[in-house]
């Protein structure tokens, strides 16, 4: 690295300083912008490896590191400078007389920000700091916007979220969230392929919305002159694959649903949906605790955390209760179907929810527990027997006409699971899904379409069996004390920049 020295006086702009030293590093033949470099060490290796070497001592181990440049102290005849890799910050002793002049003068004209390789012995300070001293230090990659000094801290999260980037650059904490977030999704992933599960890809788009209750995104291909929707759920596609004789199927894909954004909710979001042939709800609900309490030990190495200034124990079985009974609990007062349908919604008006046409007892019900029930239920809790009215694909409960075989699991008032027994009779299937189109053709955006292939495929035969879609994103919040969905996704999205 080669270059003539800038004069920093000569423009009050720190970005068009760095532009300058770019050109003059272009000018007198250096190439700002490497191609590649030999790396042979990180920093979490070498504390490790060195955690014994004595203050003062020096090794004769040559290494190769780099990293980015967060500070840099200049006292003559040496230049301290902290370089970051992916796994921790070393210190860069550099001498002028190890360097030679020219090298150490050039390694003056670095700036924060910088990527820069270093060769040279690992050694430790007098004072006790790992370090390596270099013999040679390399410009990598010249960064021409400085980084911000007051952003570790920052209270405006928007900056933070829509500069991600710049966020994991200037707040460790924030990768150990996310190496947090990668360790849960390899554990669900591992535990569904112990059980079994087969790892399939389905289509993300889809000719019908389907699959969940949600109002779809919409877009057009050309060539078929056909509108599209980006799938809700990959649900009905990958039970498609049960019919086709895989017993047991899982995906951890990103589904997407055109509502609101808020501190649980983003347009895109990641769920894991597993098909089980051959079992039902209960089965099912193992299943699903099992995942959770794996990937929780994975992440933590407890089943006891905090959330929020909650503790939650996440240990051993988990307590089933049905929709009617918590909700009539806090209602006072009996909340069922042998309630009239005017006495619900006069009950619904009493707790302020807002009415629309057509909803049924078992709708209404649904609105009261999600209204009094669903925000007080702290420790795991699997909700079970959901109206069939709100449940288009679950088999209803034997000697029921009104509930079905569906549970739901609440954590700290919020869902993470919904699961059940997967209705396998096309007949049945084929009149809620016309009850859906109705309700589509009244003006409900989140209903689901009529599938005419599914109804072909159940026709074939789909073995009995259990299903679940686990919320990655809220697990992963829960897991790393994380406020908001955004706190857990790498780029959320964001309302344009003013």
């Amino acid at each position: 690295m080669t270059a003539r020295p800038i004069d920093d006086t000569a423009c009050d702009d720190p970005i068009e300083v760095r532009k300058a030293k770019r050109e003059a590093l272009i000018a007198s033949g250096a190439e700002p912008y490497a191609r590649s470099y030999e790396v042979t060490a990180h920093v979490k290796d070498l504390e490790a490896r060195y955690a014994e070497l004595a203050d003062g001592q020096t090794t004769s181990d040559v290494v190769g590191i780099a990293g980015r440049i967060m500070a840099l102290r200049d006292q003559g005849k040496a230049v301290f400078i902290v370089i970051r890799d992916a796994t921790g910050d070393i210190q860069l002793f550099c001498r002028i007389d190890t360097l030679g002049e020219e090298s150490f003068a050039q390694v003056k004209e670095l700036d924060l920000g910088d990527w820069v390789g270093a060769c040279g012995v690992v050694m430790r300070t007098r004072r006790g700091q790992l370090s390596v001293a270099p013999e040679r230090v390399d410009l990598l990659t010249k960064a021409l916007r400085p980084l911000p000094e007051k952003f570790h801290g920052l209270t405006d999260k928007e900056t933070r979220y829509r500069q991600r980037y710049v966020d994991l650059i200037m707040n460790p904490e924030v990768r150990q969230v996310f190496a947090k977030r990668f360790a849960i999704v390899a554990s669900l992933r591992a535990a569904a392929t112990q059980r079994g599960f087969l790892e399939v890809e389905t289509p993300m788009l889809h000719p019908i919305p389907g699959g969940a209750t949600a109002k779809p995104f919409v877009t057009h291909h050309n060539a078929l002159d056909k509108d599209f929707y980006l799938r809700i759920a990959p649900e009905l596609n990958l039970k498609r694959l049960l019919v086709g004789g895989f017993e047991r199927v899982f995906e951890i894909n990103r589904s997407f649903r055109n509502e609101g954004m808020d501190p649980q909710h983003n347009p895109e979001f990641t769920m894991l949906e597993a098909y089980q042939a051959y079992t039902d709800i209960h089965g099912i609900e193992d299943f699903t605790r099992e995942l959770i309490q794996e990937a929780c030990m994975a992440a933590l190495g407890t089943l006891v955390i905090n959330y929020q200034g909650r503790e939650i124990d996440l240990s051993g079985q988990w307590p089933s209760r049905t929709m009617i009974e918590l909700v009539s609990e806090a209602a006072g007062e009996e909340v069922s179907f042998n309630r009239t349908l005017t006495e619900l919604q006069t009950l619904a008006n009493h707790y302020q929810i807002i009415l629309q046409e057509g909803w049924g007892k078992g709708k209404l019900i649904t609105e009261l527990y999600e209204k009094l029930v669903e925000g007080s239920l702290i420790q795991p809790t699997f909700v079970t027997e959901h109206p069939l009215e709100t449940s288009p694909l679950a088999k209803m409960k034997a000697g029921s006409a009104e509930v079905t075989d569906r549970f739901e699991l609440l954590i700290c008032g919020r869902e993470f699971a919904n699961g059940f027994s997967e209705l396998n009779d096309p007949i049945d299937q084929r009149q809620r899904f016309a009850a859906q189109a109705q309700a589509k053709a009244a003006g409900d955006e989140e209903a689901m379409g009529y599938d005419e292939d599914y109804i072909r495929a159940l026709e074939y035969g789909m073995p009995p069996a259990g299903g679940v879609g686990i919320g990655v994103d809220r697990l992963v919040m829960l897991l790393t004390d994380s406020p908001s969905i955004r706190d857990v996704l790498l780029f959320p999205h964001m309302r344009d920049e003013a």
